[in-house]
């Protein structure tokens, strides 16, 4: 669990495939954004590297292809 002072990071993480919108609610607060090469971007802040994997182990139980995680700025 992150301290309460600490900052949240925004990550990106894409994935093949298109999410449905109903989707979302698995993702907390991240916004699923669809690309026209037929991906879908998860983006949001993820509080610690244990939130992290646990929305890398949604993305494996949806048998979605992880194509990157990248921090964001």
């Amino acid at each position: 669990m992150a301290h309460p002072e600490a900052a949240l990071t925004v990550y990106e993480l894409r994935v093949a495939g298109r999410l449905d919108p109903r989707w979302s609610g698995w993702f907390a607060d991240l916004t699923l954004l669809p690309g026209p090469d037929g991906t879908t971007t998860l983006r949001g802040p993820i509080a610690d590297q244990s939130e992290l994997h646990g929305l890398l182990a949604r993305i494996r139980d949806l048998g979605l292809p992880l194509i990157s995680v990248v921090p964001v700025d």
